[in-house]
């Protein structure tokens, strides 16, 4: 049977740059939507057109370079913002106008002190404004994660009437449990009139560290995109990681989901995302991090020697690393240093071996890692 694909909609331009210090001149951005597309993602946002000269320009320079993908632009229930969005967007050969507006308790009342029935005239009339405008309409009832159902159901309703193609599910403020998130979904495709029209969208961030569990939950309920970053930069403590989602899908046949990206480019795009915006990868964050496929354990080291996915799931090569890295440090074993050795052209017996490694722990206990270089010096200090 067919898996089911989930569109990605990589909004790293529009989200994942409201990092602080992370503003992208346009150039910067043409590189990265261009790998996007490259990559394979379904939708580009390149921007919040109205917020300023530079983000418009962005926007409508992207709309004229992408040739295949989808080119989105964000857009506040206001009119002003859906006009400059429409031409910042009158180049793209795909274009889509994401608009919407706040729908919980919190931000009905502090934000746009306001009522349920108010929020949902003037998310109808985006809605229908916009339509007006371009075709492929994408609604986002923010901080989504926080309403409660039935009104969510309600203004969902109102927009697919008004002529929204997609409708965002956001959990604006990485709120909800996945069990939760899920739930939130099926009970949307379950509910609403003409839901089988339109397609249901993820947007999760990460301040419980649980925007992909979310993501893939909202997906296994019937949602069929997922709105995500490289490397899961963002607001906060940043979105959905585009590479995690797609890696969760493909090395999980039984889900029956995946999606259209090329996965071996997801390490050279994490590089150029993480150098062009100056947010370093954390060593340890899955899939890209440079801690991901190395191992400094000895007995990890010797399962991953004689047989890789003794401890890795996913092979280097599908994500485009080289290789599984071999550490020496003092917690390496003899088979690692052996490996090691190996691979700089040296061969020891195991005699030779044994005195070796002996030195190798009493240099390897005074520095943090062992480099091919040292090897050398190690194997004449220990006296063969």
């Amino acid at each position: 049977m067919a898996k089911d694909i989930v569109n990605i909609f990589d909004t790293t331009l529009r989200d994942g740059e409201q990092v602080p210090g992370c503003k992208l001149a346009t150039k910067d951005k043409l590189i990265i939507a261009e790998q996007l597309e490259a990559l394979g993602v379904d939708i580009i946002e390149a921007g919040f057109p109205v917020s300023s000269p530079g983000d418009f320009k962005s926007v409508k320079e992207i709309s004229k370079l992408i040739k295949n993908t989808t080119v989105c632009g964000l857009t506040r229930a206001v009119k002003k913002d859906i006009d400059i969005a429409a031409e910042a967007l009158k180049y793209a050969k795909r274009p889509r106008i994401h608009t919407g507006i706040g729908t919980s308790p919190i931000h009905i009342k502090y934000k746009f002190n306001s009522n349920k029935g108010k929020i949902i005239e003037r998310a109808v009339e985006a809605v229908s404004y916009a339509k007006s405008k371009i075709e492929d309409i994408e609604f986002y009832a923010e901080d989504a994660g926080r309403t409660d159902n039935e009104f969510l159901a309600k203004i969902c309703e109102a927009v697919i009437k008004s002529g929204a193609t997609v409708l965002n599910i956001p959990d604006t403020t990485g709120y909800c449990l996945p069990e939760e998130y899920g739930s939130k979904i099926k009970f949307l495709k379950e509910n609403v009139s003409g839901i089988d029209k339109v397609t249901l969208s993820c947007h999760c961030h990460n301040d419980l560290g649980l925007a992909t569990a979310n993501s893939i939950s909202g997906a296994l309920n019937g949602a069929r995109q997922i709105e995500c970053t490289i490397n899961g930069i963002g607001e906060r403590a940043g979105n959905t990681s585009l590479e995690e989602v797609v890696m969760v899908m493909r090395q999980h046949p039984i889900l029956n989901i995946d999606t259209s990206i090329n996965s071996e480019l997801l390490y050279s795009i994490s590089q150029l995302v993480s150098e062009s915006m100056a947010v370093p990868v954390q060593p340890n964050k899955a899939i890209v991090g440079s801690n991901a496929f190395a191992h400094s354990s000895g007995i990890h080291q010797d399962g991953v020697i004689k047989h890789r996915e003794t401890y890795e799931i996913i092979d280097p090569k599908d994500v485009g690393v080289t290789k599984s890295t071999i550490l020496l440090t003092a917690r390496s074993g003899r088979a690692a240093l052996a490996y090691r050795v190996k691979i700089i052209g040296v061969d020891l017996d195991k005699y030779q071996l044994d005195k070796v490694y002996e030195t190798f722990l009493t240099f390897a206990d005074k520095t943090k890692e062992v480099s091919d270089e040292d090897i050398p010096d190690i194997i004449k200090a220990s006296n063969l």
